[in-house]
C-alpha cells in the first residue's frame, strides 16, 4: 500500500519511525532532542518543530505518503484570536496547578460531579486545571486566550499550514478535563468555569479520519496522545492490560465503555480505535525499588533483583507498603510507606529486597483490581519500562497479577502507534481499509511468562499484603 511515518513528540525529544504501511515493518528511524531546558515547565512550541525537522533530516521522509502525530498529553497551547501564542506552552508534567485543580473540584460540586461530567477528576496536569491556574495567576493572558490546543493538535495544525480547520482526536480530547469519552462531546461550561470565558476548541475526529492533506499531497491522520498511541502500537485489545513501570506506575486496559469513578482513581480516556482506555495511576513503583536498593547498599536494581530471588515468597513475613510519596491508588496523598512484619528471622537483606518487589507488584495489582472491579477483563498483561526486564519482576509478576505477562522488546511503541494510525487513514482514503478495522500489523516481539503452578503462591502473597494494608489503612479501598 505504501510507506507511512509515525511521529512521537515527547516532553524531551522527537522520534520518527518510517514503516511499511501493510506490515508495519520499520524501514528507518530518526531522533532529535528538543532544544532548550529539558525540564522546563514553560516551553516555546517552536522547539517541537525544530526537533521534528532535525529528526527528519537526511531524507528520512522520502517516499512517505501519510504521517501520524502523537505527542505529550496534558500540555496546553493557549492561542489568541489570530492563532498566535498568548504565552509559552505549559507542558504535561507541570505541577503548578495543584491548588487550581482542587479549586475546580469544589467549584463544580465535588468529585462525583466531575466523574459524571467527563470521566475524570481534575488533577494538576490536566489542561482544565492549567486554564484555571492561568485565570488566577496570569489574568491578562487568560483574557487573551481565544483558542485552546494540546501539543499534538498544534503540531498537526502546523504541518497542515495552519488551516482554518483545527482538529484533535478523541484520545487526546479525553485527556483535557473538558471532553467526555462517555458522550463524545465537549463540556464548554467547564472551559468557562476554568478560564472565565469560552474559547474555540478543536474538532474531534474519528480514529480513521484524516486531519487533512498538505499541498504536496502528504496525508496527515488525526493523531492522538502518547498513551493512546503506545497502546495502539502495542496492539492491545479487549482482555489486555498495560502496566507501566516508571518511578510511578500506571495500569490501563481496553474496555468497551467509559468508566466514571467518583473516587478519582480511574481516569476515563478514549483510545485510538474507538474503544475506551481506563487508566489507574499509582504514585510509587520503581522508586520503591530504588529506595530499597539504597537502604541495602546495593549499586543497581539488577543486584536488588538477584538478592530478592534468594528469598522465598512472602519474604519471611516482611511486607512493604510502597506509599513513599503518598499514594493515588488507594487515595492516601499524605501517607508514608510502611515496612511491617519485622522479626529476627526476617531481618535479612534478601527478605527486604523481596518485599520491595512484592510490594510494588501488589500495589499495581491493587490498581488492576480497581479496573477488574468495574467489569474490565484482564487476561494478559503487557509490562513496560526498564524494570520489566528484571528477573525478579518477571518471576513474580504473573502469579501476583494472576494473568499471562508479556514483556515486549524495547521499541518506540508511541511512534509505531502513530504510524499505524497513518496507515489506517491512508487505507480508508484509498478505499482499501475499513474505518472500523485498523491495519493488522504484526504484534510486538516479546517474552511471555505464565503464572502456571505459582498462581496459589501469588494469591497468598497478595493476601499477606492486603491484610497489612487493611490493618494500617482500614477502608482505603472501601472495604
Amino acid at each position: 500500500m505504501g510507506i507511512v511515518a509515525g511521529l512521537d513528540s515527547s516532553a524531551e525529544f522527537t522520534r520518527i519511525v518510517v514503516c511499511d504501511a501493510d506490515t508495519g515493518a520499520v524501514l528507518r528511524q530518526g531522533y532529535a532532542p528538543h532544544p532548550g531546558e529539558p525540564k522546563a515547565a514553560d516551553v516555546d512550541p517552536q522547539s517541537w518543530l525544530l526537533s521534528l525537522g532535525e529528526a527528519a533530516a537526511g531524507g528520512l521522509l522520502e517516499g512517505v505518503q501519510a504521517i501520524g502525530v502523537s505527542a505529550q498529553q496534558h500540555g496546553l497551547v493557549p492561542l489568541d484570536a489570530q492563532g498566535g501564542l498568548v504565552r509559552a506552552a505549559m507542558v504535561g508534567n507541570d505541577r503548578r496547578a495543584q491548588v487550581a485543580a482542587a479549586d475546580l473540584v469544589e467549584a463544580f460540586g465535588g468529585r462525583q460531579a466531575w466523574a459524571d461530567a467527563v470521566g475524570s477528576v481534575p488533577q494538576a496536569g490536566l489542561p482544565v486545571a492549567k486554564l484555571r491556574w492561568l485565570a488566577r495567576t496570569e489574568p491578562e493572558n487568560a483574557r487573551r486566550v481565544a483558542m485552546i490546543m494540546q501539543p499534538h493538535d498544534w503540531l498537526v495544525w502546523q504541518l497542515l499550514g495552519r488551516p482554518l480547520r483545527r482538529t484533535t482526536d478523541r484520545g487526546a480530547a479525553s485527556a483535557t478535563g473538558y471532553w467526555s469519552a462517555a458522550t463524545g462531546s465537549y463540556r464548554p461550561d467547564l472551559v468557562d468555569l476554568a478560564l472565565g470565558h469560552q474559547a474555540v476548541l478543536p474538532e474531534v475526529l474519528g480514529p480513521a479520519e484524516a486531519a487533512g492533506t498538505t499541498p504536496e499531497g502528504l496525508l496527515i491522520s488525526a493523531g492522538t496522545g502518547e498513551t493512546m498511541a503506545a497502546a495502539f502500537g502495542l496492539g492491545v485489545a479487549t482482555g489486555d492490560a498495560v502496566v507501566s513501570l516508571g518511578a510511578s506506575g500506571s495500569v490501563m486496559a481496553v474496555h468497551h465503555q467509559a468508566l466514571a469513578d467518583p473516587h478519582g482513581m480511574i481516569t476515563s480516556f478514549a483510545d485510538a480505535t474507538g474503544m475506551h482506555l481506563p487508566v489507574v495511576h499509582t504514585s510509587n513503583a520503581v522508586r520503591a525499588l530504588r529506595g530499597s536498593a539504597e537502604m541495602l547498599g546495593v549499586d543497581s536494581l539488577e543486584e536488588l533483583s538477584a538478592l530478592a530471588l534468594k528469598s522465598t515468597p512472602g519474604a519471611s513475613g516482611l511486607v512493604l507498603l510502597p506509599y513513599l510519596e503518598g499514594e493515588r491508588t488507594p487515595r492516601l496523598p499524605h501517607t508514608a510507606g510502611t515496612l511491617s512484619g519485622l522479626r529476627r528471622e526476617s531481618m535479612k537483606p534478601e527478605h527486604l529486597a523481596r518485599a520491595a518487589f512484592e510490594g510494588m507488584l501488589c500495589s499495581l495489582a491493587d490498581a488492576m483490581d480497581v479496573l477488574r472491579g468495574r467489569g474490565v477483563e484482564v487476561r494478559r498483561v503487557f509490562l513496560l519500562g526498564a524494570a520489566a526486564e528484571l528477573p525478579a519482576v518477571q518471576a513474580l509478576a504473573p502469579a501476583v497479577f494472576g494473568a499471562q505477562v508479556v514483556v515486549p522488546q524495547p521499541a518506540d511503541y508511541t511512534a509505531l502507534g502513530a504510524a499505524r494510525q497513518a496507515a489506517w487513514a491512508l487505507g480508508v482514503a484509498r478505499g482499501t481499509l475499513s474505518p472500523s478495522a485498523p491495519p493488522a500489523w504484526q504484534g510486538a516481539a516479546a517474552q511471555v511468562f505464565e503464572p502456571g503452578e505459582e498462581l496459589p503462591v501469588g494469591q497468598a502473597v497478595r493476601q499477606q499484603y492486603a491484610a497489612t494494608r487493611d490493618q494500617i489503612h482500614p477502608g482505603a479501598f472501601g472495604s
